[in-house]
């Protein structure tokens, strides 16, 4: 089974997504928090400008709803793809993640990061990590 090199990763949420564009070997091309309400116009951009057409999104919150709302697309973009992937612990996952790359500065650097919470959504390094997960899956295959 071949798998496309580049992706368009989705963590759906009620008010906000994360997304990211994520290749098997590049890493991450772009990444962004959008608000839900954008997600398909989003995609269908993204979709266009990387010229992909898989799609991965995670089972967890809102993903009926998003689910829905890129059948849509998926209708009028015949190749198109939606595949969900499990997106169990996740949002930990981002938060470590968000840490990792951005280190808390000054006195908050002594506080460990499992007692801080991230001065900004994280909901695009989830997508980040959907992506990677999807990746390991596929090659596991």
């Amino acid at each position: 089974m071949t798998i496309n090199q580049t992706i368009i990763s989705i963590d759906p949420g009620r008010e906000k997504c994360g997304i990211a564009v994520v290749h098997k070997e590049k890493g991450v091309l772009k990444q962004a928090v959008i608000d839900t309400i954008n997600l398909v116009t989003t995609v269908e951009q993204l979709t266009n400008n990387y010229n992909t057409n898989t799609i991965i999104m995670g089972d967890g919150t809102s993903s009926k709803e998003a689910e829905k709302k890129l059948k849509e697309l998926e209708k009028n973009e015949k190749s198109m793809t939606l595949i969900l992937v499990d997106e169990y612990r996740t949002t930990d996952e981002g938060r470590l993640r968000y840490w990792r790359e951005n280190p808390p500065k000054g006195l908050k650097r002594l506080i460990p990061v499992t007692m801080q919470v991230p001065p900004c959504p994280v909901d695009d390094y989830v997508a980040v990590i959907l992506a990677e997960r999807y990746f390991s899956k596929m090659l596991t295959i």
